[in-house]
């Protein structure tokens, strides 16, 4: 099996009168991919994230995440699975003030059964890989908003899951900023890590080798790569 995600006519509603927030989306995204999902506020991205990532479950269609259908899991299946298959990435950081940058990668492998010791070790490991080996001990009011945003990154990687999820990940960042974290992402992908950035930022998405297009809850263009 190649693909990482199916959704086959997933659809998600909201209120009553149902208002359709996901309105029949079909789309797959395989193994080792860099997509990003690019689309004005309001155009049902947040949604499909939250379906990609087995936040929130479909009221229609089919949501297949790494072979599992999100429809037929119970909630402590689903949590296992976002436990180790898939790292999140937002705009705001959501790091703990206060605690280490290491301290705060290790808590990314909190809910994962791994021992406190190892925790720490897969931290550190992490912090290198996104290029802060040198700034384990610093808090986050130590560090620039890039590194922060970096310190994140690494925290969603430090499980290895298969596939990142990335909401507006350079959105509180400076340009120069931005740009060294989007080269952090190309990174992680061709390390075989499959990387979904949920964007409204069509620059950013233009960076990226595939980029689906998504307004009114549908998929509006899709450009898969040859």
């Amino acid at each position: 099996m190649t693909a990482i995600i199916s959704l086959e006519d997933v659809q998600r509603s909201y209120g009553r009168p149902p208002v359709l927030a996901c309105a029949g989306v079909t789309l797959t995204v395989d193994r080792g991919e860099l997509v990003a999902i690019v689309g004005p506020s309001g155009s049902g991205k947040s949604t499909l994230l939250n379906i990609i990532g087995t936040l929130d479950r479909p009221t229609a269609g089919v949501a297949r995440i790494d072979g599992q259908v999100v429809g037929d899991l119970d909630d402590r299946e689903l949590s296992a699975l976002r436990a180790h298959r898939i790292g999140f990435v937002f705009q705001q950081f959501h790091l703990a003030e206060g605690v280490s940058a290491v301290d705060n990668v290790a808590d990314g492998l909190l809910y994962t059964g791994v021992p406190r010791a190892e925790r720490r070790r897969r931290a550190v490991e992490a912090l290198g890989r996104v290029g802060l080996g040198h700034r384990l001990r610093h808090r986050p009011d130590q560090l620039s908003g890039g590194e922060r945003q970096r310190v994140a990154i690494a925290r969603a990687v430090v499980g290895d899951p298969p596939l990142l999820l990335a909401d507006e990940p350079t959105g509180n960042l400076d340009t120069a900023s931005g740009a060294a974290v989007v080269d952090l992402l190309h990174e992680l992908n061709q390390q075989g890590t499959t990387v979904v950035v949920i964007t409204h930022d069509v620059e950013l998405a233009a960076t990226l080798p595939r980029r689906i297009a998504i307004r009114d809850g549908r998929v509006v263009a899709d450009s898969v790569p040859a």
